[in-house]
């Protein structure tokens, strides 16, 4: 199944935007200006490129913690999701989410959670509601190895293939939940493995190639779009952070830091591009400089934004917004 050069040069371009985004991200929490927790996804970025290129606008994803990296593969725009990072009142949740909980539904992105797992459940809901409506539109549930044994994953596994809902269940299975090897908390090797229980396919590609990821995705939508039903498609993939930023990373010594850096996609498809000449190094020279303006552009329109009323803090929580519904 061939991938056409535009098609390739577009996931480079993802692929790269995630990457030097996250790297930005990076440095500005350093600095103390971004508050809480961020989670970087450096060496991930192949997944998310890779699915969301078969998506439409209009279709669904649910993140995770570390959500950065679907965000931008969904077409959210840089702007406000950093000024959601900052937590300003100009991001894509207002400054109330913060990076782990960016939200932007114009994108058909249903949100980050830091709940392992917890969007699994509402990529399946999704799923329903556009069978349901028969509008033809699919869900794909992100989620990390330590959420592949997680119960609310197999309720939905069960209920995607028993209703065949149009769902892609995507794991990025980085070897790591936070700092527990997947292979010492998962009782099988390949988390795919587990669909044959459910009778759907289950698909093993390498993150380390972007080509993989997207031409097994291509597949699984394809499928979902026939009304044929889910598909779990496991990532074997790498990230080269700790599990937050600011993670020690004791669980892993140098020799395991190497071989991760050595299993990067982004520099893969670069190699191969170029081999190809389908890209030159000042092409991408240019592209570079014009990705790192525009996060910069974003950086200083979070930092330009206000930060939201303390007064108003209680205005999207469900019972004040209640209480602002005229009764009788």
């Amino acid at each position: 199944m061939s991938i056409a050069t535009s098609t390739l040069l577009g996931l480079y371009r993802t692929m790269l935007t995630i990457r030097l985004f996250e790297q930005r991200v990076a440095r500005e929490f350093r600095t103390g200006e971004i508050p809480g927790f961020v989670h970087m996804y450096v060496g991930e970025e192949a997944v998310a490129s890779g699915v969301c290129a078969n998506l439409d606008d209009s279709d669904y994803v649910t993140s995770t913690h570390r959500g950065h990296g679907h965000c931008i593969a969904k077409g959210c725009e840089l702007g406000p999701m950093m000024a959601e990072i900052y937590g300003r009142e100009d991001g894509l949740c207002k400054g109330r989410g913060g990076s782990m909980h960016i939200a932007d539904f114009t994108r058909g992105m249903l949100g980050a959670n830091a709940i392992v797992g917890g969007g699994v459940a509402l990529a399946t809901g999704a799923g329903l509601a556009s069978q349901v409506r028969g509008d033809g539109r699919v869900a794909v549930a992100f989620f990390g190895d330590g959420a592949a044994n997680q119960g609310v994953l197999h309720e939905s596994l069960n209920l995607a293939a028993i209703w065949k809902l149009p769902v892609l269940y995507v794991c990025e299975n980085n070897g790591f939940a936070e700092s527990t090897p997947a292979a010492y908390a998962t009782s099988v090797p390949d988390v795919a493995s587990r669909a044959a229980a459910y009778g759907i396919p289950g698909v093993v590609v390498d993150g380390a190639d972007v080509r993989d990821v997207y031409e097994a995705a291509r597949t699984a939508v394809e499928r979902a779009r026939a009304a044929e039903g889910p598909t779990l498609l496991e990532v074997k993939t790498y990230r080269f952070h700790g599990h937050f930023e600011g993670d020690p990373d004791r669980y892993r010594d140098d020799e395991d830091r190497r071989v991760t850096r050595e299993h990067d996609a982004l520099a893969r498809l670069r190699g191969e591009l170029l081999a190809a000449g389908d890209a030159t190094e000042d092409g991408l020279g240019v592209l570079q400089a014009e990705l790192e303006a525009a996060i910069s552009e974003a950086v200083e329109f979070a930092r330009a934004s206000p930060f939201p009323d303390p007064a108003e803090i209680g205005r999207y929580v469900y019972p004040e917004a209640l209480a602002r519904v005229e009764v009788g």
